[in-house]
C-alpha cells in the first residue's frame, strides 16, 4: 500500500514527494538534510533552505542580515527564490543567496561549510536537489549583455549597477558582458550585431527608452524573428521610468528587479508595429496621442522633479481642458469591459507552453485576419509581414475612420504600470495577441478628470464612467487642426504626423516571475 505524506506546516518536511518515492530511489525526500559536523545542517524544507548552525556567531561573516528568525540565533530559512548558486570545490561547500536588508534592498551573501571526502558523492546529489528547487522552471547561469546607460537615473545607472545588480550576477554564477553605451541609438547597433548563440538576455541598465532600442535592434536583423524569440530583453531600473520591470518583477528597485531576472522565466511578449512617413518601429510599451503624451513629453526640462513632472504635467492641461482632433480608425477585438474581464481570468489560468503563444491561432482571428502576420507559415526570418498594411496604404477593409474632435487622451498599451503607481492598463496581458486602447474626451468636467487619475493610483480606472476601453488588432490615427504636437511611442518623441499600428502575438520575449502573467493587479 502506497502512503503519500499529508500536507504540514512543518519546513523540515519537504511536500514534494512521498516517503515511498525515497525508498525507490527516485528522489532525495529521505536525504533531504544535509549534516555537516555536528553543530550544523542544511535541510531542504517547504519552500526554503532551513540552516542550523551552532556556531553561527563564532562564523566570520555568517551574519545573514535579518534573515535570522527572533529568538532563533542558530536557525535561519533562505527562500528557494533567494537560492543564487551553490558549489562543492576543494572539499568545500559554498552557498551564495540574497539576503535582505531592507524591504526594498537584497545583497549578495556567502556560506560556507567544509565538506569530508567521503561526502562528496552526497553533497553534489543534494546541491542538484537545492539548485532544481531554487530555480524550477528558469535557466540557470544565464549570460547576459549588460547595457548600461550611465546617464539615466540622474546619473546614478552606472553606481546602481555595481552595488545592486552585478554582485548578484556574479553570484547566481551568470556570464556578463558589459556595455556602457555612450549615444543615443548605439543599444540599436549592438542589439543589430550581437551574436545571439553566445548570450540569452539582453539587460538593459536604464529607463524604458534602451529596451524599446533593444527590440529596434534585434528587429532589423535578418534573423529578426529567431532572435526576438531567442533573447530575452529585460530592464534592471535605472531611469525615471522603469515601466517595464514593475510589470515583469514587480518592483523598480535594481537589486530586486536583478534577482527576479536571475530567476525569471521566458515569456512571450507581444509586440507592436508602428508604421509612420516610410518607417517601421517596434513598440513594446505603449503609444500616446494627447494629454498623456504631452504631459510626459512636455515637461522634459522639469526631470529634476522626478514623476511629480509628470502630475504638474496633466494638471495644466487638465484646468485648460485641452483636446487633441484627431481621426481614428481602429480594428476591434473586444469592447465590453465584462467580456474584457473575462478573457483576463481566462489568460490567468492558462499555462500553455511558451511555444504555444507565439503567433496567431484560430480562435485568437477575426474573420478577415485569414492570413497571421506572425504564424509559422513564412519561411523568411525578418520581421513579420504586415496583414494591415501601412500608414501610406489605403484603409484596411472594414477600417471606419471616425472624426475624434473632442479627444483628450488617446492611450494605447502593452503592459499595465506606466509607472510604480499607475496600473493604467490593469487587463493588459503579455501574450493575448491584443493592445489595450483608452480613449477619453478632453471637454469632461475638470472634477471626472481628478478622479480619474486618482483611479489609476488606487487601480480603479478601469470602471470608471467616461473611460471608453478596448482590446483591438490594430489602429490608424490622424492629427489635425494642429501644426505641431506630442506623439510617444514607449516614452520616446516621434514626429507629429499620422501612423498606423499592428500587433505581433508572442513576438518578442522578456523574463517574468510566472510566465504568463504581468505583476500588476487585473480589473477588479
Amino acid at each position: 500500500m502506497t502512503t503519500t505524506s499529508a500536507p504540514s506546516d512543518n519546513p523540515f518536511v519537504d511536500p514534494a514527494t512521498s516517503f515511498d518515492d525515497a525508498g525507490r530511489g527516485n528522489s532525495f525526500a529521505a536525504n533531504a538534510t544535509l549534516a555537516l559536523g555536528r553543530n550544523v545542517s542544511l535541510t531542504l524544507g517547504t519552500d526554503s533552505l532551513i540552516v542550523l548552525d551552532e556556531e553561527n556567531e563564532q562564523r566570520a561573516g555568517s551574519n545573514c542580515c535579518g534573515l535570522w528568525p527572533s529568538g532563533t540565533a542558530n536557525t535561519r530559512a533562505i527562500p528557494f527564490y533567494n537560492v543564487l548558486w551553490a558549489e562543492l570545490k576543494d572539499s568545500e561547500l559554498t552557498l551564495q543567496y540574497a539576503s535582505p536588508v531592507s524591504k526594498k534592498v537584497v545583497r549578495a551573501a556567502t556560506l560556507k561549510y567544509p565538506v569530508e571526502y567521503q561526502m562528496v558523492e552526497f553533497v553534489n546529489k543534494w546541491i542538484y536537489r537545492l539548485l532544481d528547487r531554487s530555480y524550477g522552471e528558469s535557466q540557470r547561469r544565464k549570460r547576459v549583455k549588460v547595457l548600461v546607460n550611465p546617464h539615466s537615473g540622474k546619473g546614478s545607472a552606472e553606481k546602481w549597477y555595481h552595488r545592486d545588480a552585478e554582485p548578484l550576477l556574479k553570484a547566481a554564477n551568470c556570464t556578463i558582458d558589459m556595455v556602457k553605451t555612450t549615444y543615443r541609438g548605439e543599444a540599436v547597433l549592438i542589439s543589430e550585431k550581437l551574436d545571439i548563440e553566445a548570450f540569452d538576455v539582453i539587460a538593459s541598465v536604464s529607463g524604458d527608452g534602451l529596451p524599446h532600442e533593444v527590440f529596434n535592434g534585434l528587429g532589423k536583423r535578418t534573423d529578426a524573428k529567431k532572435a526576438l524569440s531567442k533573447i530575452a530583453v529585460v530592464n534592471i531600473p535605472g531611469g525615471s521610468g522603469n515601466a517595464m520591470s514593475c510589470n515583469l518583477t514587480g518592483t523598480d528597485s535594481p537589486s530586486l528587479a536583478t534577482l527576479a531576472i536571475i530567476k525569471g522565466i521566458p515569456t512571450p511578449l507581444d509586440l507592436i508595429s508602428i508604421t509612420q512617413g516610410d518607417t517601421r518601429t517596434l513598440s513594446f510599451l505603449s503609444q500616446s496621442v494627447g494629454i498623456v503624451a504631452e504631459s510626459d513629453l512636455a515637461t522634459e526640462h522639469l526631470r529634476f522633479l522626478g514623476g511629480q513632472r509628470f502630475t504638474y504635467g496633466f494638471l495644466v492641461r487638465l484646468i485648460n481642458k485641452t483636446v487633441y482632433p484627431c481621426d481614428i480608425a481602429i480594428k476591434v477585438a473586444i469592447d465590453d469591459k465584462q467580456a474584457i474581464r473575462e478573457h483576463y481570468k481566462r489568460e490567468q489560468s492558462n499555462f500553455e507552453p511558451a511555444s504555444e503563444r507565439r503567433g496567431y491561432r484560430s480562435h485568437h482571428l477575426l474573420e478577415d485576419d485569414a492570413s497571421a502576420s506572425t504564424g509559422s507559415g513564412s519561411n523568411d526570418d525578418s520581421l513579420p509581414p504586415l496583414r494591415y498594411g501601412t500608414i501610406n496604404d489605403k484603409l484596411p477593409d472594414g477600417w471606419e475612420l471616425v472624426p475624434y474632435d473632442k479627444l483628450g487622451n488617446f492611450y494605447c498599451g502593452n503592459m499595465a504600470y506606466m509607472a510604480a503607481d499607475a496600473n493604467f492598463f490593469s487587463p493588459a496581458l503579455p501574450n493575448d495577441g491584443f493592445m489595450d486602447l483608452v480613449c477619453i474626451n478632453g471637454d469632461i468636467s475638470r472634477l471626472h478628470a481628478m478622479k480619474m487619475m486618482f483611479a489609476v493610483e488606487n487601480g480603479n480606472f478601469f470602471d470608471m464612467p467616461g473611460v471608453w476601453y478596448r482590446k483591438i488588432l490594430g489602429y490608424r490615427i490622424i492629427p489635425k487642426n494642429q501644426e505641431d504636437g506630442f506623439i510617444s511611442i514607449d516614452g520616446e518623441r516621434v514626429p507629429f504626423q499620422p501612423f498606423q499600428a499592428e500587433v505581433h502575438k508572442g513576438l518578442g520575449t522578456v523574463l517574468s516571475k510566472s510566465g504568463h502573467m504581468y505583476e500588476a493587479p487585473g480589473p477588479i
